[in-house]
């Protein structure tokens, strides 16, 4: 009896252990269903697609090293995925949901993603990342918070609020895929949205959202459009920014702030002004023809409505540059480790491998295509991932297509294929985007943060880095270039997988202007890839072919 005994403690013990386990990093489970549906928020009935009957989807809230269980029912009539944009889903590219490391989920099926939000915190997004679909919707906020055992450098807000602001087009997503297909630019949009609406300002519009007086509250603003930088502000209430992509950062005050496409910021704001509506506006910047959204923040005890006065914008992009040079990574704040951010000395680390990144637009056989290097990426039918995972890649891409450089090896002359650069596993590189187009870019990059240590006008030379932030730039995912200019980010590749760099500019990355880091472990470990999951859908070459040996320790 006294065997049994002990035998049950030890199995209750282990039980509990698990639990203990798995209450450290517990499981949300998610169903969705897409589906499409008509939407009208510029007033123009148009087919949108729909998350679980929302435009825009559904607010994903989570807490650092939580694991996501996002099972996706695909009811339209064309393949789709899903991208987590800025989730760096360490060890782990299976679930980054892009055409170079998953196939599209077929219609009338269904895919479930799991990965976990590791050693993160911050504001982001996810969108759809196949064909043109992102332009009409299934896109909605994620926010990761920090654990409550780690300090946040700022008292809890009252309320924490998502801001998804955007350019817009009436057009539907197939007639703009076949503009892009035909060889022809989407050109301007039609309007700008906040949360998937405008406001009319004729006294009929329900608030965005609420706020009691003398509270404050986070707003968490991210750029989901397709092409344009925006302006947002707040009427009569100034800004306090506390995060930016995953790091928390020096909080500064502002009036308004500059959000290229694919970035989000995290601001504070007291409800300090008289008790009545606002507005709060996104309006486009370096565009000839400037489009406005606005919205509507309600006071609790207000009943005057929002002024028509709504604040000017900023004009020309040195403003711009001169307001990313403010930025500064907060050192003695915790993000998601309790170790401070500033206790991690990347200015110190000796650069291995500097990558020089040229963007660029010309006419292949008579259709617009955009370039890095002299190659204009095409997403083969086999997934770039899974065509190296089963040891096949010489049969779908060949590596190294670009030089680090940043000129085309066969010069002035494009070329079309899969572009994959092979990347030393923990080496830390230096990354130079140089922009020599009339047009700003904005450039994201999957599976890391970087540290954006420059933006100058001009072109980039070695010299140019006496001139780098080696103390307190923020890390971050995002980095826009100016015309007729450049940035430098700084980074170490300690993530294995394949991971996308793009122009967040969809018109440039759907027609070439996009490649892959392959960053490969020797060692084939667990430790530092995880195994293809059980549920991958496999495609292309790879369709009926055995799995390759699983990793171990």
């Amino acid at each position: 009896m006294a065997r049994l005994t002990l035998s049950l403690m030890l199995c209750l013990l282990s039980v509990a252990a698990m639990q203990t386990v798995r209450g450290e990093d517990p499981y949300f489970f998610f169903t969705w269903n897409v589906t499409y549906g008509t939407i009208s928020p510029l007033g123009v009935p148009q087919q949108g697609i729909l998350i679980n009957g929302q435009f825009p989807g559904p607010n994903i809230n989570s807490t650092t090293n939580n694991n996501l269980v996002i099972n996706v029912f695909n009811n339209l009539d064309e393949p789709f995925l899903l991208h987590w944009s800025g989730i760096q889903h360490r060890k782990n590219s299976w679930q980054d949901g892009l055409l170079g490391t998953n196939c599209p989920i077929p219609p009338g099926t269904n895919f479930t993603y799991h990965f976990q939000v590791k050693d993160q915190i911050g504001s982001f997004f996810y969108y759809p990342s196949t064909a043109m679909h992102k332009a009409v919707g299934a896109f909605g906020g994620l926010r990761v918070n920090s654990r409550l055992l780690i300090p946040v450098p700022y008292a809890d807000p009252e309320d924490d609020y998502t801001v998804l602001i955007g350019d817009w087009y009436t057009k539907s997503h197939s007639t703009l895929k076949k503009f892009l297909d035909s060889g022809r630019s989407i050109a301007r949009p039609d309007g700008v949205l906040i949360n998937g609406r405008i406001a009319k300002g004729d006294g009929t519009d329900e608030p965005l959202f609420t706020m009691k007086p003398e509270k404050t509250y986070k707003y968490r603003i991210c750029n989901v459009g397709l092409k344009t930088s925006l302006n947002f502000r707040i009427q009569g209430h100034t800004m306090k920014l506390v995060e930016m992509e995953g790091s928390h950062t020096v909080q500064n005050v502002y009036q308004s702030l500059d959000v290229h496409v694919g970035q989000c910021f995290s601001v504070l704001v007291t409800a300090d002004k008289d008790p009545k509506d606002y507005y709060m506006v996104a309006s486009t910047r370096f565009t000839k023809n400037i489009l406005v959204g606005k919205g509507i923040i309600r006071y609790t005890n207000g009943k005057a409505p929002a002024s028509p006065e709504i604040p000017e914008a900023p004009r020309g992009w040195a403003w711009s540059l001169n307001q990313f040079r403010t930025f500064r990574w907060n050192l003695t704040a915790s993000a998601a480790r309790p170790n401070p951010q500033g206790s991690y000395h990347y200015g110190s680390i000796n650069i291995t491998r500097t990558i020089k990144i040229v963007n660029s637009a010309t006419n292949v056989d008579g259709k617009l295509r955009y370039a890095i290097n002299g190659v204009s990426h095409v997403d083969p039918e086999t997934p770039l991932k899974l065509a190296e995972y089963f040891e096949v890649a010489d049969k779908v891409f060949k590596y190294d297509t670009i030089s680090d450089e940043g000129l085309s090896k066969t010069a002035n002359i494009v070329t079309v294929a899969p572009n994959v650069l092979n990347a030393t596993f923990r080496n830390f590189v230096e990354i130079v985007f140089e922009n020599q187009e009339k047009s700003l870019q904005s450039w994201h990059l999957d599976g890391y943060s970087f540290f954006a240590v420059a933006v100058e006008p001009g072109r980039w030379s070695p010299e140019k880095r006496k001139n780098y932030n080696l103390l307190d730039a923020v890390s971050r995912h995002t980095i826009q270039v100016f015309p007729k200019s450049w940035a430098a980010i700084l980074l170490t590749l300690d993530n294995a997988g394949m991971w996308n760099l793009r122009s967040e500019l969809t018109e440039n990355r759907y027609l070439g202007q996009q490649m892959y880091f392959s960053v490969q472990s020797p060692a084939r470990s667990l430790r530092d890839e995880y195994n293809i999951p059980d549920n991958t859908l496999l495609c292309g070459l790879v369709k009926d072919m055995p799995l390759p040996p699983p990793y171990t320790i």
